[in-house]
């Protein structure tokens, strides 16, 4: 029986799963199979970028699954954030991922060499057409994001950034908090990197789970949407059951202290 994932309202009222599949490094069959494997189990949580190269694979995994019922994310990269560059590129992602829409279009890494406000004027226009439902940023610290609300005309809903247990960066989050803007945590296993730490280790066996179900189920309780990148079926269901269990205030604090 496939565990439903719990939803986040966005500032627009917009609902984005909670929990998605990331494709960051995942390619051809790999990437294509892990879509499909991950939609098939529960998933409904998409995300994918211009720089992954990878969005014929994920249309691929997607055929045969329904559109609308599918949260898709992609992103336009650094180095093509002036206005038509932007427009090109998201024409050209979804005519790669075989669709009409993205559900979000994030700006994927902050550009000094392009200025911000033409970005979000072409993202406006994207969002304005129907071929982005919403707008957001990816990697935006607290620098780029204060510009960012300053210059967009349109909501920006989403920042989406690396937060795991070693890497906390509150500062930027609670500015996104502030304004109402959900934080997307990437690479919430560190990389792999703290699948040995002791304190991880510790609390996982004091719940029965492994750890990195205990990395994404702390992200989730700190009310960030996450986006565990994983191939194998045994892994997208190993993030899909971090649903399943909650972690105690002692476990949090723990956590909190390694960061």
């Amino acid at each position: 029986m496939a565990i439903g994932i719990p939803r986040m309202e966005l500032s627009t009222g917009a609902q984005m799963p909670r929990l998605g599949l990331g494709t960051w490094k995942l390619t051809g069959d790999t990437c294509a199979q892990a879509v499909d494997l991950a939609l098939r189990m529960g998933y409904d949580h998409i995300d994918t970028a211009d720089v992954y190269g990878n969005h014929l694979e994920v249309a691929e995994g997607m055929a045969g699954h329904d559109r609308e019922s599918i949260w898709l994310t992609s992103k336009v990269n650094r180095g093509s954030l002036r206005y038509d560059d932007v427009l090109a590129t998201c024409e050209k992602n979804l005519r790669e991922l075989r669709t009409d829409y993205v559900d979000l279009y994030l700006i994927h890494w902050p550009d000094p060499e392009a200025p911000m406000g033409e970005t979000f004027r072409a993202l406006k226009r994207l969002r304005d057409e129907g071929m982005a439902r919403e707008i957001g940023v990816s990697n935006f610290m607290v620098e780029h994001l204060t510009e960012a609300l300053e210059v967009s005309e349109a909501p920006i809903v989403n920042n989406q950034i690396k937060v795991h247990p070693a890497h906390q960066p509150w500062e930027v989050v609670e500015l996104c908090r502030e304004n109402g803007i959900s934080v997307t945590a990437y690479s919430p296993l560190g990389h792999g990197n703290l699948l040995d730490d002791p304190t991880l280790k510790r609390i996982a066996g004091e719940v029965g789970r492994t750890v990195a179900q205990v990395c994404v189920r702390w992200l989730l309780q700190q009310g960030m949407i996450v986006i565990p990148k994983a191939s194998s079926e045994e892994h997208i269901r190993e993030n899909l059951e971090a649903l399943e269990f909650e972690l105690s205030p002692e476990h949090d604090e723990a956590i909190r202290a390694m960061g």
